[in-house]
């Protein structure tokens, strides 16, 4: 069985700029590049898993989307194949079926798809959400504070489930 980490992208890996559509205009955290090289290094496969609602609202596109996430991956410079696979979940908060985080969908799918060990792999992330999707779908979850503030749910969640917590990205302690 393979170890995978699953890496929501806006505040965790790139800068938010709240539904961004520009591809000029994506920023990746510094230490972000060399973290997920290290981490290819030590034999885990990279998923990029993103909400982007912005989509169903009408903000921007999915073109857009892809524009953005080809500008980032040009700025990260990983070695092949860098991400395995990427989700974009297109729906909004109040749709109820599809890949949206929380739901640990597109997770089971990839445990399935490249026998992953649920054991052995994570989903970090900036907000609850992205914790959710990985304590559903039985991973570990770490929370990074590069993105969206803590707040009292968050906090709770964290405290509830056990959840690493870091400042960047780059703290994170691949095994």
């Amino acid at each position: 069985m393979r170890k995978a980490l699953f890496l929501d992208r806006d505040g965790t890996l790139i800068i938010d700029k709240h539904y961004l559509k520009n591809p000029q205009e994506v920023e990746v955290f510094p230490g972000v590049s060399d973290f997920l090289k290290k981490a290819l290094a030590c034999d885990y496969l990279l998923f990029l898993f993103t909400n982007q609602s912005g989509i169903s609202r009408g903000l921007h596109t999915l073109e857009d989307t892809n524009a953005c996430n080809q500008r980032m991956l040009e700025l990260l410079q990983l070695p092949e194949p860098g991400f395995q696979e990427i989700k974009v979940a297109i729906e909004g908060p109040e749709e109820e079926e599809g890949y949206r985080k929380p739901s640990p969908k597109f997770i089971w799918e990839m445990i399935e798809k490249y026998n992953l060990d649920p054991k052995a792999s994570w989903i970090i992330g900036d907000k609850l959400s992205d914790l959710e999707a990985g304590i559903r779908a039985g991973i570990r979850s770490a929370w990074v504070a590069s993105g969206k503030p803590r707040d009292e749910e968050l906090d709770g969640y964290i405290e509830k489930h056990g959840i690493s917590t870091f400042f960047h990205l780059r703290e994170f302690k691949l095994l």
